[in-house]
């Protein structure tokens, strides 16, 4: 059996995210999508379209070589869902980036575009793991000369 429409827009979204193409990932949303992020301790407020596309933007400086991949989709094709497990992983300042994430989507009747997002996130590495980044991006940006380039350590 062919996959549906809404599992081929799902996995061409995890596809953008592995490219980092923020255009195609905001492409796969409706203008009216917003993205929700959970556990609801972390204070996150939802994202509409434009925020969410500004924090992409940002995080393609921070997270080199991101990808995702799938552990488990369950789709629910009644009603226009598919729910991803996924693992991450990317190079940054602070060293090696690895996460674990919980993808809700909500598909409109089409299945070509997604109207509704939830993401849970593991709040323990976050918690850990975006403190030492601020940290390694601060000596980063301490240690660069007035013309961008890295001082020398002598």
């Amino acid at each position: 059996m062919p996959d549906s429409t809404q599992k081929r827009t799902a996995l061409a979204l995890v596809d953008s995210f592995n490219r980092m193409d923020v255009p195609a990932i905001i492409g796969a949303r409706t203008p009216s999508c917003l993205r929700h992020l959970y556990p609801t301790a972390m204070g996150q407020p939802p994202q509409d379209t434009a925020a969410y596309a500004k924090s992409l933007t940002s995080l393609h400086a921070i997270f080199k070589n991101f990808s995702l991949t799938i552990d488990e989709l369950i789709e629910d094709s009644a009603n226009h869902r598919i729910c991803l497990w996924l693992s991450a992983r990317a190079d940054t300042a602070a060293g090696e980036y690895v996460n674990e994430y919980v993808w809700l989507l909500d598909f409109d009747a089409s299945g070509k575009k997604i109207v509704r997002t939830k993401e849970f996130s593991d709040s323990v590495m976050a918690r850990d793991f975006f403190p030492q980044l601020k940290a390694a991006m601060e000596k980063q940006r301490m240690t660069k000369t007035p013309n961008g380039a890295h001082a020398s350590s002598r």
